[in-house]
């Protein structure tokens, strides 16, 4: 059960590094390197769940709720797995 509540802590970090990465504009350098890693690290449960539950519009702005709904989840995963 360790390496599986490691694993669920390192995939948080990554959503949460996700989230702050995107209220940057793209600059060219290491950071956009970072961001497409992280992006491509968890696209794979995000996209999905993105095409299921779309953006709440929110006037001009768009709030993305994909990333809540997967912390949401890994929240409960590991409070079952893990504790």
């Amino acid at each position: 059960m360790g390496v599986i509540c490691i694993a669920l802590q390192l995939f948080m970090i990554l959503i949460f590094a996700r989230v702050i990465l995107s209220w940057f504009p793209p600059t060219g350098g290491v950071i956009d390197q970072i961001q497409n890693l992280v992006i491509t690290a968890t696209e794979w449960i995000m996209g999905p769940l993105r095409r299921v539950i779309p953006p709440v519009r929110l006037g001009a702005a768009a709030l993305d709720l994909s990333p809540l709904i997967v912390l949401l989840g890994i929240t409960v995963l590991r409070s079952i797995l893990c504790h």
